[in-house]
């Protein structure tokens, strides 16, 4: 079975929506490994209760991102790792793990990317006024939200929409979207078995 590892920052409801989906043996996939970059997150207790291993880091500890990626790749490899989807990071990825992993890390945004890359995307949304946003699943280059994408879907902004109503709104199509992308995204890129070098 592929193997996979999902990156999270925060509290990690899409990174619940691929264990889940990984746990019922849907995706097709087993989640051997999450990572935060943030001691306290939520989405590493999440993987606990799903007995999933976890790793955690401080980029404070390691003197650069170089550094702290080299040993990302390490733990991501004794995991024998093979795929890598960002469920809520909020770091660049550089290019010791962009090497390591490269095409094999995937990442979910709530927008319709190009518009409103970067942080508070649906803030930036809700500001401007559209009456559409939605989400977007790419491919990670060095950029911030810029690789290729692989599937967007469109959420209406509604007239009396509020930042938590249309929240709400685009997790209801991360959690149910992401999985099925990943699913097939990790389907195409080797047969079973083939393990990244």
């Amino acid at each position: 079975m592929r193997r996979i590892a999902v990156f999270a920052s925060g509290n990690g409801t899409n990174a619940q929506a691929i264990i889940d989906q990984a746990k019922s043996g849907v995706l097709e996939c087993e989640v051997v490994l999450v990572v935060s970059d943030k001691p306290n997150a939520f989405a590493l207790t999440r993987a606990k209760n799903a007995g999933i291993d976890t790793f955690s880091f401080k980029p404070s500890d390691f003197k650069n991102k170089e550094s702290y990626e080299s040993e990302l790749v390490k733990k991501l490899k004794e995991k024998n790792v093979q795929f890598i989807a960002l469920a809520g990071y909020m770091r660049l990825i550089g290019q010791t793990l962009l090497k390591a992993f490269e095409g094999k890390i995937v990442n979910i945004h709530p927008s319709l990317l190009p518009q409103f890359p970067g942080l508070d995307a649906i803030g930036q949304a809700m500001n401007a006024g559209v009456r559409e946003t939605g989400v977007t699943i790419h491919l990670v280059d060095s950029g911030m939200d810029t690789g290729p994408i692989i599937a967007q879907e469109t959420v209406q902004v509604d007239q009396d929409d509020t930042m938590e109503t249309l929240t709400t709104k685009i997790q209801a199509v991360e959690h149910r979207l992401y999985p099925a992308i990943i699913k097939g995204w990790v389907k195409s890129l080797e047969p079973e078995g083939v393990m990244s070098k």
